[in-house]
């Protein structure tokens, strides 16, 4: 073989392996499907006692057993089940995640990315043409007007937001200092995961949760089920209406991407006209780079982003617009502590007036 010839062979390989990556690329958008099936149905709930065969399974959720199989196969791929040597398949400890008693269970997130996003993401073309979500395509409004009437769609967020949180919360907790924080204030924070993580922290702390009345119930039983009912005070409202005052701090988790700058400077004014001198203003988002790359943190940033763009109208940001919409606020951006997540905290103390 030639020098020219091995050159050409070696670029040929290299063209293989590339179309092999991509199409890898495309195809395991779909294969969240499965997952999402597999969650639905409680697969891992039903394995989680041991190996079963597949009419067993197939009987137990009602499922076309070969239909069934075909999907189990499909899960074995992802490494959420195995199948044996005998046709049974039994759960893996990454398929466990998706057992709805898993103590980092992440079932309803599966469920929320499967069942009500994925729809909206066939509408990205539009909303990158436009600029707006797609929602408004079907006249739904913003994404959480339809938890407002509809409540599986709310138990559903709901919850999703709560599994996410609880990975967040002890990165938080872990690398931002909350000593001498007596009182405070999570600013729709949904049922109360990250809360939970601070007051479990700061034993002299006691708290106040607001959110709609979708999140509030679901967050008096988790809060109980923590055993912190009796340090937290729980209160149906609207940030964009008002927040209540006088703490020391303020929480804002995830809550200000979900909305474009007007409404986002609206919920910081509120926060303003509640702190008091002495408080802080917490946020914990992600924080868009300078510039993207090829790599696992940018790639879970730029994601999240398209999905603020495609379901509710919000976006990621830089920290230069995180300082900016603070001091348009009343506020001054102080400090920015990463986690080993995708999110920081970003602290914030009220100006002068």
């Amino acid at each position: 073989m030639t020098a020219e010839s091995a050159l050409d062979a070696t670029l040929y390989l290299k063209r293989i392996d590339d179309a092999r990556e991509f199409i890898k690329l495309i195809n395991d958008g779909s294969m969240s499907q499965a997952a999402c099936a597999a969650a639905e149905l409680g697969i891992a709930d039903l394995l989680a006692s041991g190996p079963m065969p597949v009419q067993d399974l197939s009987k137990a959720c009602g499922c076309h057993a070969a239909s069934l199989q075909r999907l189990l196969r499909a899960l074995a791929t992802l490494g959420l089940c195995a199948e044996g040597e005998d046709g049974t398949f039994s759960l893996t400890e990454l398929g466990a995640l998706l057992r709805s008693d898993a103590p980092h269970s992440l079932r309803s997130w599966t469920i929320l990315c499967g069942r009500y996003l994925w729809p909206i993401w066939g509408n990205l073309l539009h909303s990158v043409r436009t600029g707006e979500s797609a929602r408004k395509l079907s006249g739904s409004g913003d994404g959480f007007a339809e938890m407002e009437h509809d409540k599986q769609a709310a138990l559903v967020f709901n919850q999703a937001m709560a599994e996410l949180t609880r990975l967040v919360a002890a990165e938080v907790v872990r690398c931002y200092p909350f000593a001498g924080m007596c009182r405070i204030v999570d600013v729709g924070g949904g049922y109360g995961a990250l809360l939970a993580a601070v007051l479990q922290a700061e034993s002299g702390a006691r708290g106040v949760l607001l959110d709609r009345p979708h999140a509030i119930e679901g967050a008096k039983m988790h809060l109980a089920a923590s055993g912190l009912s009796e340090r937290c005070e729980f209160i149906t409202g609207d940030f964009f209406e008002s927040v209540p005052d006088g703490a020391d701090a303020y929480l804002l988790k995830a809550v200000l991407h979900d909305w474009d700058d007007e409404r986002a400077r609206l919920i910081l004014r509120n926060c303003r006209s509640a702190i008091p001198r002495h408080g802080k203003l917490l946020i914990i988002e992600r924080i868009l780079p300078a510039r993207f790359e090829a790599c696992w943190l940018h790639h879970a940033i730029a994601r999240v982003d398209l999905t603020m763009l495609v379901g509710f109208s919000g976006k990621e940001r830089t920290e230069m617009e995180f300082r900016e919409l603070l001091d348009a606020s009343g506020f001054k951006l102080t400090g920015v502590t990463p986690t080993s997540l995708e999110y920081a905290v970003i602290e914030a103390l009220p100006c002068e007036p």
